[in-house]
């Protein structure tokens, strides 16, 4: 199914209507933030109150492992704290930010990671994540997939284990799922980069 050129994937767990409906809340901005650029936002869904409803019921729906196999959704800034956090208390599950660098008053533990024209790091507090959490990561929009990367190489490096991913939106032609070939990934709608 498709809309313009959004295809939907695991949106379709939803039924057809609804689906249409969430895709046609999507909003494609070309131009932004460069030339070339078609940004994908997912902000209208959010200030629609059957929009919102759809796509949290649609991640539920759409998990890539059984809701029994993790303890924690981390979401990771800023987008994915806007889904992560709904889906947790939905789930009955804790929350962890996934938090650029520098946002966090406490120790924290860091992981950078190489963006297309530099680099970013992303950090958790210290004591966030204990060995044998097994956390499920959530984020709007897969992209290269450097991000949930270095947010799972994070959660790793403090002990706990990343189950899969969940994302809303994913960019096709960027070799996103590339790093990611024997993890569980759940995207509701992919589309061209």
């Amino acid at each position: 199914m498709t809309h313009s050129d959004i295809t939907i994937t695991d949106l379709a767990k939803v039924g057809e209507e609804d689906a249409q409906y969430l895709v046609s809340l999507i909003r494609t901005v070309p131009g932004f933030p460069k030339k070339d650029v078609m940004f994908r936002d997912f902000i209208p869904v959010l200030a629609d109150q059957r929009g919102l409803s759809i796509m949290m019921k649609a991640l539920e729906l759409a998990l890539p492992v059984s809701v029994d196999s993790f303890d924690y959704v981390a979401g990771l800034e800023a987008r994915g704290f806007l889904i992560g956090v709904p889906l947790a208390a939905q789930l009955g599950k804790g929350f962890l930010a996934v938090r650029k660098a520098g946002k966090l008053p406490p120790e924290t533990l860091n992981q950078s990671y190489s963006l297309e024209y530099g680099e970013a790091t992303v950090e958790i507090e210290k004591d966030a994540v204990k060995p044998g959490d097994r956390v499920l990561v959530v984020d709007d929009l897969m992209a290269t997939g450097g991000t949930a990367k270095a947010s799972a190489d994070l959660i790793s490096k403090a002990g706990g284990e990343v189950v899969g991913f969940s994302f809303v939106m994913e960019l096709i032609g960027l070799s996103g799922r590339s790093d990611f070939e024997d993890s569980p990934i759940s995207s509701l709608v992919t589309m061209p980069a």
